[in-house]
C-alpha cells in the first residue's frame, strides 16, 4: 500500500517523498489507520519492520489537526530503552515533521543535562526520552507530563531485560488517565503482557513478522570454529572484498574491546560500541560507521538495538546468544527496508546447544559452512572446567578465619568458649 492511500496530510506525504519513502511496510499499513482513529495499539514486531513511522506519522498528523502545536506543553511522549534508540526515533520524527510547526526534543543520560533543560524551557511538543533521565528531570521540576495526549513505549522487552520496568511504571503514574497509548515489543513474555494490560485500553493488536520467523531475504550461515580460532576466522572473513560494512556482535563489553584490538592489529578499521563507552564515544563510533569512515562496528546487544544502517551488508555473530530470540534481533540489523544481507554465525565447541535452540525457534536449519580454513574438527568437545584451587593455596598457605581449627582444648563441633577481654587498665 502507498502512503498516499493512508489518509496522511500533504505535509507528511511531501516529507516522506523527499526521504524516499512511498510504500508502507505491513506494520505501517496495519497500524496507521487505527492510530489515526485514536485507538490504543499493541504492536508485536521485530527490528527493521518500520514501526517508528507506524506510530510517528499518526502522532504528527493528530497533533497538527488538534492545533495544539507550539503551546509549550509536552503533548506526545515516547520512551525508549537506550540512548541510540532514542536518538534514532528523534531523527525519524524530525524527518517526518519537516514541514510541520512542531518542536521535537530528545533527552537521555550520560551527558550534561544543561543543553536538554535549556531546550525544554523553550517548549517542546514531542519528547523522546530514556527512563532514567526523564525521571531525573521530572524530579527536578523541568518536565511535567500532565498534558500528554499520546504515549509510546518502544522496545518493551528490552526494558525488561535491562531492569527498567520499575522506572516505566513510575513514569506512567505521571501521565493523564485519558490518553492514546501505543505499546511495541519484539517479544511478549508474561511480564510484558501484564504491563501492556496496565497501559492500554481495548487495544488493537498488530503482529507483523513474528519473532519465530526470520527475515527470509537474509542469507544465513554458521561456521563451526574453535573458540581460540574465532578472531582469526573473523579477520579472514572481513578481508574478503564482498564484506563492505559489518556489524559484529560480542557477548561482553570486554570481548568487544578485545576483538577491536585484534582487528586494528590486522590493519582493519574497527570501533566498539557498548555501555562502558561514553555517550560521545558511542555517537562518534556510530557516526563513523554510518558514514563509512569505519567499516566494522563491534557491539553488544544492548548498544546495538538502536543501530539503523540501511546499507549494512553483513552481521556477524562472534558469540551465539543465550536467548534464541536475540538471534532474530541481531540478524535483523541487515536486510533493512526489504534489502538483502548476510548473517554469519560462529559456533564453537561450547555453543552447539545454543545453535539447536535457535534452529528450533526459527524452524529451519542454518546452513553449515565447512569450506573454510578454521573448521572445527568433528568430535571436539568443550574443555572441562578447571577445578578451583583450595582456598589455602590461593592464600599462600595462610589459613583464613574460616579454616582455623578448634581453639586449644576445643573439640570438633563444640561451640567455642567466649573470650573475655583482658583488663588493660593499670591496677
Amino acid at each position: 500500500m502507498l502512503f498516499k492511500e493512508l489518509e496522511l496530510n500533504q505535509h507528511l506525504l511531501r516529507a516522506l517523498k523527499e526521504a524516499g519513502y512511498t510504500k508502507a511496510t505491513p506494520i505501517q499499513e496495519d497500524a496507521i489507520p487505527h492510530l489515526l482513529n485514536n485507538k490504543d495499539l499493541l504492536g508485536c514486531a521485530q527490528t527493521g519492520t518500520g514501526k517508528t513511522a507506524a506510530f510517528a506519522l499518526p502522532i504528527l498528523q493528530n497533533l497538527t489537526e488538534e492545533g495544539t502545536a507550539g503551546k509549550g506543553a509536552i503533548k506526545a511522549l515516547i520512551i525508549a530503552p537506550t540512548r541510540e534508540l532514542a536518538l534514532q526515533i528523534g531523527e525519524s520524527f524530525q524527518i517526518y515533521a519537516k514541514y510541520l510547526p512542531l518542536k521535537i526534543q530528545v533527552i537521555f543520560g550520560g551527558v550534561s543535562q544543561n543543553p536538554q533543560t535549556a531546550a525544554l524551557k523553550r517548549g517542546t511538543d514531542i519528547l523522546v526520552a530514556t527512563p532514567g533521565r526523564l525521571l531525573d528531570l521530572i524530579g527536578q521540576g523541568y518536565i511535567k507530563l500532565n498534558q500528554v495526549d499520546y504515549f509510546v513505549l518502544d522496545e518493551a522487552d528490552m526494558m525488561l531485560d535491562m531492569g527498567m520496568l520499575h522506572d516505566v511504571r513510575r513514569i506512567i503514574r505521571e501521565l493523564p488517565k485519558k490518553r492514546q497509548s501505543m505499546f511495541f515489543s519484539a517479544t511478549m513474555p508474561t511480564e510484558i503482557e501484564k504491563l501492556a494490560g496496565t497501559i492500554l485500553t481495548n487495544p488493537v493488536k498488530v503482529e507483523v513478522t513474528p519473532v519465530s520467523s526470520t527475515v527470509e531475504i537474509i542469507h544465513q550461515s554458521v561456521y563451526p570454529v574453535a573458540k581460540t580460532d574465532k578472531t582469526d576466522l573473523l579477520i579472514h572473513l572481513l578481508k574478503e572484498d564482498t564484506v563492505e560494512r559489518s556489524l559484529v556482535f560480542s557477548r561482553t563489553k570486554h570481548g568487544a574491546n578485545k576483538i577491536v584490538k585484534k582487528l586494528l592489529q590486522a590493519g582493519l578499521t574497527a570501533e566498539a560500541i557498548h555501555g562502558n563507552k561514553s555517550q560521545t564515544a558511542r555517537q562518534r563510533a556510530l557516526e563513523n560507521f554510518k558514514t563509512k569512515k569505519t567499516s566494522i562496528l563491534v557491539a553488544t546487544d544492548i548498544a546495538a538495538r538502536g543501530i539503523d544502517v540501511p546499507e549494512l551488508s553483513h552481521v556477524i555473530l562472534y558469540d551465539l546468544p543465550e536467548v534464541p530470540e536475540t538471534y532474530v534481533h541481531r540478524i535483523g540489523r541487515t536486510g533493512r527496508a526489504g534489502r538483502g544481507g548476510k548473517a554469519i554465525s560462529f559456533c564453537d565447541e561450547t555453543e552447539a546447544a545454543l545453535l539447536r535452540d535457535i534452529e528450533k525457534l526459527i524452524q529451519r536449519k542454518v546452513p553449515v559452512i565447512k569450506d573454510q580454513p578454521f573448521l572445527l574438527k568433528e568430535g571436539t568437545v568443550a574443555p572441562a572446567p578447571q577445578p578451583k584451587k583450595p582456598v589455602a593455596a590461593r592464600n599462600n598457605g595462610t589459613r583464613t578465619k574460616n579454616q582455623q581449627g578448634p581453639r586449644g582444648g576445643q573439640k570438633a563441633g563444640q561451640r567455642p568458649r567466649p573470650q573475655t577481654k583482658k583488663n588493660t587498665q593499670s591496677k
